[in-house]
């Protein structure tokens, strides 16, 4: 961990690289001197091709209403500090920290590998997630394109998705959205933090502003594109007050629901969050960490199936109330159209030939 003292990194969440659990050694420099950016020698993003042989996973989780995922992107480049996909980065070879969102694994093959599911005989019509981990619109996309490519596949044999994101690039396949729209095969959740600006850019600092969120919302909602908002993740001492403005905002803005998260910081996480966090907000750094430690047990740290994504006890209470009554003041009467699964052809396009 780096010296609390330390002024806070600009234009990354992670303050520095924790030790990857699988590796035996590891290498600290002996002094790091950001630029004039506020980056640091050796964490410009830079991207690694993954040839993957699969790219459908099975989420197995009970706490998850998904069932089945696609991550087209391994890392990600909006350096949300809080996020519980850093951990997954360490499989890799990486450290959850600094790494995590400067070295990013781009899966180009991903198209062709669904549509090869999509065929296989044994494929039966599910709803798949994008971005059940990382974001499938985080800036890599605007270069390598292979969210939409998905989204071609997903088309061409009516296949439903669902996806979640924070970032606006998801209006630029609002083509493809509005085709899938019509057919009921799409839902898109857009997380929505806090409504702070200076608490965005610290907690997410390489995504767009809550005022942009609320537009994708309002124009993928303009577009008959049914669409909700994540509130998450919740931390307590930090923008739970906020659930009230969140939800109200959303809704507003068109949303049909909500769902939240309480953060929970498991593995490296909560080291790299606890400096984090002492660096950003030092005035509240304790009170926040306890709150959060209230929620969960005594604990940073929470994989108890049932209660590691809502949290217990009377703070997590409070926060489920707030929100409940939140939604039901504001999301009266709205529901979402249910995915279309008797719409898929194995064919393809190709039976417009016929």
């Amino acid at each position: 961990m780096e010296d609390s003292a330390t002024p806070l990194r600009k234009g990354r969440g992670a303050q520095f690289n924790t030790v990857n659990r699988f590796e035996r050694l590891h290498y600290e420099p002996d002094l790091i001197q950001p630029d004039e950016w506020g980056e640091v020698p050796g964490t410009k993003t830079q991207f690694f091709a993954e040839n993957p042989k699969k790219i459908i996973s099975e989420v197995k989780s009970p706490d998850v209403p998904m069932l089945k995922s696609i991550n087209p992107y391994q890392g990600c480049e909006h350096g949300c500090i809080y996020c519980y996909a850093r951990n997954a980065h360490e499989y890799w070879g990486f450290s959850a920290g600094l790494d995590f969102e400067s070295r990013i694994m781009v899966k180009k093959n991903a198209a062709q590998l669904l549509e090869a599911e999509l065929l296989s005989p044994r494929w039966k019509p599910v709803p798949i997630s994008l971005s059940g981990n990382t974001d499938c619109y985080q800036p890599a996309e605007r270069q390598f394109r292979i969210t939409r490519s998905l989204l071609e596949v997903f088309l061409k044999y009516r296949n439903p998705v669902g996806i979640i994101t924070k970032n606006a690039l998801i209006l630029r396949d609002l083509d493809l959205l509005s085709e899938l729209a019509k057919h009921n095969l799409v839902h898109v959740y857009i997380t929505l933090t806090t409504l702070n600006e200076e608490l965005r850019r610290a907690l997410e600092p390489r995504t767009v502003t809550a005022k942009q969120r609320l537009a994708v919302i309002r124009k993928l909602t303009e577009a008959g594109i049914p669409t909700g908002v994540m509130t998450a993740p919740i931390i307590p001492g930090l923008n739970d007050h906020e659930i009230p403005k969140l939800i109200e905002a959303a809704a507003e803005a068109g949303a049909l629901a909500a769902g939240y998260t309480v953060v929970r910081l498991n593995g490296a996480i909560g080291e790299l969050f606890e400096d984090w966090i002492h660096k950003a907000f030092p005035d509240r750094a304790d009170k926040v960490l306890r709150q959060i430690k209230d929620c969960h047990g005594g604990s940073l740290n929470d994989s108890r199936w049932g209660t590691r994504m809502r949290g217990e006890g009377a703070l997590s209470e409070h926060i489920r109330t707030l929100h409940a009554v939140a939604c039901a003041r504001y999301f009266g009467g709205r529901t979402f159209p249910k995915l279309d699964r008797t719409q898929f052809r194995k064919e393809g396009m190709q039976m417009k030939l016929f």
